[in-house]
């Protein structure tokens, strides 16, 4: 079924080649973008045309017709939506909520929103699929989509289980088609995917939308179901690694898990302190044949760490994940001194590098103390470095501290270090299984570290071997 599927899909894109003419100018603000081969067209994802398609004139659409057959015309600024959903508020608010992602796009992208004033999308919203066909409003020479599909200044979805869903899938083919009409194009698969994901997950209440948004539950995001794909894809001990995501071919987005690890690895970038600013400066290259090679160059020396910080992101994944509270420090210790040392461990933080080296030929005895809080509703919860036993997370009580000894060899990264840590508590003694650098937190859920305050000392230092 799936082959079949893929086989329409080739045989629109070609058909669609010939169609357009493949010539001609692009959009505004893409002038100098090559035209684009049958190679091309044969290399995009399944659910948008990954660049613009010149010489592909809009819709011409008969509106008496269209409400003969009972769809309706939604309007404002940036959105004309058709439909054949019965009025209700969720349906009938979804443009003017669509005109509130448009300077949001703009400003995301470098775009200066004054000179597209006049700047608007089409839209199909279907609940009927024959309706439209029988009315022309869904071209035969569209592909056999699932969800959703954008071209040029149009695209078509079918209705969702779901309010969030339905939003979510108009502002992703929405994200789409402001992508390849000022644009230009869109990409490759994982950052094309990537971004229309991580801008299309919002929020929206009160008549305030907001993109770029990180769920704090799975109730406020229903059917949306990304996190659970990852979840899912850990539990079954399946997680990908960040370079089999960079390197999903067109194909892989005919279903759905891959959106959810693209999307992770947008979310991870874009939040991140440190790839931030070059993750954001990819949209410069949507166009380039090597726009890959461009990513890799910006990344340059720190892709071994943004590799590990991607198993650490992905296992330890949760909604409301607070990306900039888990950013890991990877600056190689010092060898700890003789007279052993000190080191202060933040509440809110996830894994915080001591700044020593230890040995993995000998054994350290490891002294917490402090008294600090690990949640503040309904009252605060005060908690020691043994933990709470009321409340457990992953299997160990919260608030336990926990430590690692992460080696400081870019060969042993392939697992990280830091995802098999030894539980401290008030006081342990542990040998390292190699030397590396010493690293502590307490245990809480990267959600949950914003309520937390406070911190714990911990007295590290050899232990005395024993006399035979």
């Amino acid at each position: 079924m799936l082959l079949a599927f893929a086989r329409r899909y080739v045989v629109w894109l070609f058909l669609g080649c010939l169609a357009a003419g493949c010539g001609g100018s692009v959009a505004s603000g893409a002038e100098n973008a090559r035209r684009p081969s049958l190679a091309d067209l044969l290399k995009q994802p399944p659910d948008s045309a990954s660049r613009w398609i010149p010489n592909l004139p809009r819709m011409k659409i008969d509106e008496a017709a269209a409400a003969a057959a009972g769809i309706r015309k939604l309007s404002s600024k940036r959105l004309t939506l058709y439909t054949d959903l019965p009025a209700a508020e969720q349906i009938d608010q979804l443009p003017g909520m669509f005109d509130l992602a448009f300077p949001q796009w703009c400003d995301y992208f470098g775009v200066d929103a004054s000179k597209h004033a006049d700047w608007q999308l089409t839209g199909f919203l279907i609940e009927d699929k024959a309706r439209f066909q029988r009315t022309g409003l869904l071209p035969a020479n569209l592909p056999p989509f699932r969800h959703g599909f954008a071209r040029n200044y149009e695209f078509w979805l079918h209705d969702q289980p779901s309010d969030y869903y339905r939003r979510h899938l108009l502002l992703h083919e929405g994200t789409h088609a402001f992508m390849n009409t000022l644009l230009g194009g869109c990409g490759p698969p994982w950052y094309m995917e990537g971004i229309a994901e991580l801008l299309s997950t919002h929020r929206w209440q009160q008549g305030r939308l907001t993109l770029n948004h990180m769920p704090a539950n799975r109730e406020e995001v229903e059917y949306w179901g990304r996190i659970k794909f990852i979840k899912d894809a850990v539990a079954e001990r399946r997680p990908l690694r960040l370079k089999q995501v960079i390197d999903y071919p067109p194909s892989a987005h005919l279903e759905t898990e891959p959106y959810a690890w693209c999307w992770a690895a947008a979310a991870l970038m874009d939040r991140h302190p440190r790839y931030r600013e070059r993750f954001r400066r990819l949209h410069k290259n949507v166009l380039a044949a090597d726009f890959d090679r461009q990513f890799y160059a910006a990344i340059g020396k720190d892709w071994d760490d943004l590799r590990e910080e991607w198993q650490l992101f992905v296992i330890g994944l949760e909604y409301g994940h607070d990306v900039a509270r888990t950013t890991v420090d990877f600056t190689p210790g010092k060898r700890l001194p003789a007279s052993g040392g000190r080191v202060t461990v933040a509440a809110d933080r996830g894994w915080q590098n001591s700044g020593l080296q230890l040995d993995g030929a000998a054994t350290y005895r490891l002294t917490a103390s402090g008294r600090y809080q690990v949640a503040d509703v309904p009252k605060i919860w005060w908690c020691e470095p043994g933990g709470v036993s009321i409340r457990y997370y992953r299997g160990r009580p919260l608030g336990i501290l926990l430590a690692a000894v992460r080696p400081d060899g870019a060969e042993t990264r392939r697992n990280s270090a830091l995802l098999r840590p030894t539980v401290v508590g008030l006081a342990t003694k542990f040998s390292p299984k190699a030397s590396g650098t010493l690293y502590l937190k307490i245990n809480d859920s990267a959600a949950e570290l914003a309520d937390n305050a406070g911190e714990l000392q911990v007295e590290i230092e050899r232990a005395a071997t024993a006399q035979r």
